[in-house]
C-alpha cells in the first residue's frame, strides 16, 4: 500500500502542486510558535520540552488517523497515506521552477530568470541562506545557484521525507522528517525575526526590545537542529549516493571525498553540492564553499566547468534520474515483501 501512495500522491502532486506556504504549513509553523512562546525561557532543556510536546501530539494524531482509517476500510488508510505525502513531499515546487528558468533563459531574458530564481529561493524551506549575499545576474551565476537549490531542496524535499516513509510504521516517518525541519529553521532564530513578528512590529505593536538584535544562535532551537541532524544523517548520504549513481560516478566520489577530507562532510549541504558538482561535472558549490575545500590540508579542486542553460538540463534530469531510482528500490522492496507473504 505505501508504494501506491507514494504514486498517487505523486501524480497528484504533478496535476496540482502544493505551494510552499499552504495551509498545513501554516498551521504547523502557528503551532511552533504557540509552543514557544509558552515554554521558551532560554535554555536548550525548554527546547526539548517543546520539541517532545509538538512531535508527540501531531505523530499522534497521524497514528490515531492510521489507525481509525485501517478500522474503517483499507482504502481510506490509503487515502490518509495519500494526503502525508502529498503534504510533505514537494517534488514539483523545484522542477516547475526549472521550467519557467530555462523558458527564461531560452529567450534571453536573464533578468527574468533572476527573479524565477529569488522567487523559488524565496518560497523555499531548503535555503540556508548560504547564497544570500550573492547578487550576480550572469547566466553562469544564475543557473549555478538554481542547480546547486535544486540538489539540496530534492533530497530535502523527496529523498529524506521517503527514507523515513520506509523505515518508519505508518505514515510517522515523513511527518517526523518535515516536522523536524521545520523546527529546526523557526526555532534557530529569534522570536522576533518570524515574519510573523515583522509583520506585528510593522503594524505597530512591537516585539520585547531584547530579543531585537540578537545573532547568536538560540538556545531553544538546538534540540531541534540535532534531531533533524540525526534523522537526516543517512538520508542525505543515500541522495549524494544516488546522485553519484546516476551521474559521473568516479568525479562524485572523488569530490565527495574530497570534501570530507576538507572538513565539510558533516556540513548536509556541502555533501550533496559535493557530490551533485561531481555527478554533473559542473562547479555548483559557491565560491566560499570552494575556498574551503581548496584551503584544508587535504583540500581538493574540482575541474568542473561553469553551468550554463544546459547545465539545467543536466541537473533536473540527475534529479529525475534519481527519484526513479529510488522509486525503483521501493518498488523492489515492495514486490518482496509481497511475494513473501
Amino acid at each position: 500500500m505505501g508504494f501506491i501512495a507514494l504514486i498517487v500522491a505523486l501524480l497528484i502532486e504533478q496535476g496540482r502542486s502544493l505551494p510552499a506556504d499552504n495551509w498545513v504549513h501554516r498551521m504547523v509553523l502557528a503551532l511552533a510558535d504557540l509552543v514557544r512562546s509558552s515554554t521558551d525561557a532560554g535554555q536548550r532543556q525548554h527546547g526539548l520540552v517543546g520539541f517532545v510536546v509538538l512531535a508527540v501530539v501531531m505523530l499522534a494524531v497521524v497514528l490515531v488517523l492510521d489507525w481509525l482509517a485501517g478500522m474503517v476500510h483499507p482504502a481510506l488508510r490509503l487515502l490518509v497515506h495519500v494526503a502525508v505525502l502529498y503534504f510533505t513531499l514537494g517534488f514539483r515546487q523545484f522542477s516547475q521552477a526549472f521550467t519557467e528558468m530555462q523558458v527564461a533563459l531560452a529567450a534571453d531574458d536573464t533578468p527574468g530568470a533572476r527573479r524565477v530564481l529569488d522567487r523559488w529561493v524565496a518560497q523555499s524551506a531548503a535555503d540556508d541562506g548560504a547564497d544570500r549575499s550573492e547578487r550576480d545576474t550572469s547566466v553562469h551565476e544564475i543557473c549555478r545557484r538554481a542547480i546547486a537549490h535544486a540538489l539540496v531542496g530534492a533530497h530535502r524535499n523527496v529523498f529524506g521525507p521517503l527514507f523515513w516513509y520506509v523505515v518508519l510504521p505508518g505514515a510517522i516517518g515523513p511527518v517526523l522528517y518535515r516536522l523536524a525541519e521545520l523546527l529546526s529553521q523557526r526555532w534557530s532564530k529569534p522570536a522576533s525575526e518570524t515574519p510573523e513578528a515583522a509583520r506585528a512590529q510593522a503594524a505597530g505593536i512591537g516585539v520585547p526590545a531584547v530579543a531585537i538584535g540578537r545573532s547568536e544562535p538560540e538556545p531553544y532551537g538546538l534540540v531541534a537542529t540535532v534531531v533533524y541532524r540525526v534523522l537526516d544523517w543517512l538520508p542525505v548520504r543515500l541522495s549524494a549516493a544516488g546522485f553519484a549513481i546516476m551521474g559521473n560516478f568516479e568525479d562524485a566520489i572523488y569530490c565527495w571525498r574530497g570534501a570530507v577530507s576538507a572538513g565539510t562532510g558533516r556540513d548536509q549541504r556541502a555533501l550533496l553540492l559535493a557530490a551533485g558538482g561531481g555527478a554533473l561535472g559542473l562547479r555548483v558549490a559557491e565560491p566560499e564553499l570552494e575556498a574551503r575545500w581548496a584551503s584544508g590540508e587535504h583540500g581538493f579542486e574540482f575541474q568542473g566547468v561553469l553551468p550554463d542553460a544546459s547545465g539545467l538540463r543536466s541537473g533536473v534530469g540527475l534529479v529525475w534520474r534519481s527519484v526513479l531510482l529510488w522509486l525503483g528500490l521501493y518498488a523492489m522492496l515492495t514486490l518482496a515483501a509481497w511475494l513473501g507473504r
